[in-house]
């Protein structure tokens, strides 16, 4: 299958985990490559989930990958990753960017999503920016105190120097500063919410507390508007980064949510957060 804008998709090098029925492809943000999922690993359910975490163009083993770095492209690969693995269906996790990644592989392939997961997720619609903050955003691909400022905020200026230094020093190490300012027009200013309006499989979208960018009531503006089927899960504790600031109650916001499409009985979130529609 071919991706986006021409370009011919290819294999993302990818890390693979777990050994369960259930296949699951969870793709990074905008900040960092597939390590960005390290801290859920060691407490995920391997028994019942396999995990395929891939590098986006741009990012990690991918850095050089040519491309054009939207988020219609990186759908053709994660399909042509799928294929590779002999995945015929599976569920998708999105963090930030990767969950427009993800709605794109649901638009291109909807059959073959089981159930999707957005985790701080970009909405169909894009994110609008204008101005200063626009300015800041579009600024970060060459300045590292901008992919700090974005850090601090989008986290409720709440995390030591050291976090945040940290944060800043692996997104620097794991993209491509090209490719990272392309991925910024495609997340950011593409608006495909037409073609997910309307869509019935099953979508839970987990959020921080203390992240006002991508907050509970963006998500009631968009996903829950456009998703029939999508539920709501705030985590109090965490911002934008629930990976790092608060992993075993995203791992149990995910893999609940996952687990119940094969349980008649489903599950909830005890302990994971508060869910609503």
């Amino acid at each position: 299958m071919g991706a986006a804008e021409g370009s011919s998709a290819v294999v993302l090098p990818h890390t693979l985990t777990g050994e369960g029925p259930h296949r699951v492809i969870a793709v990074h943000g905008w900040f960092a490559d597939r390590s960005a999922y390290a801290g859920m690993l060691p407490s995920l359910d391997g028994q019942r989930f396999r995990y395929a975490f891939p590098d986006l163009r741009g990012y990690g083993e991918a850095r050089d990958v040519p491309g054009a770095h939207t988020t219609a492209e990186a759908a053709g690969d994660v399909l042509a990753l799928a294929d590779r693995l002999g995945w015929e269906r599976f569920s998708l996790v999105g963090h930030s960017m990767g969950a427009a990644v993800a709605q794109r592989v649901l638009v291109a392939a909807p059959e073959r999503v089981r159930r999707l997961v957005g985790v701080t997720p970009v909405p169909a619609g894009g994110v609008p920016m204008e101005g200063e903050q626009w300015e800041l955003f579009a600024g970060a691909a060459e300045r590292p105190e901008n992919r700090r400022a974005i850090i601090d905020f989008t986290t409720g200026g709440r995390h030591p120097d050291t976090w945040l230094d940290n944060m800043v020093r692996v997104s620097l190490e794991r993209s491509d500063p090209t490719a990272f300012r392309a991925w910024l027009d495609s997340w950011a200013l593409e608006d495909f919410h037409e073609d997910v309006e309307g869509a019935s499989l099953p979508v839970r979208l987990v959020v921080g507390g203390h992240d006002p960018a991508l907050s509970a009531e963006v998500m009631r503006a968009t996903w829950l508007r456009w998703y029939r089927a999508a539920e709501l899960v705030e985590l109090p504790s965490a911002g934008h980064y629930p990976v790092d600031e608060t992993p075993l109650e995203l791992v149990r916001a995910i893999e609940d949510f996952l687990r119940a499409d094969d349980e008649t009985d489903g599950a909830d979130v005890e302990g994971g957060g508060r869910a609503s529609r």
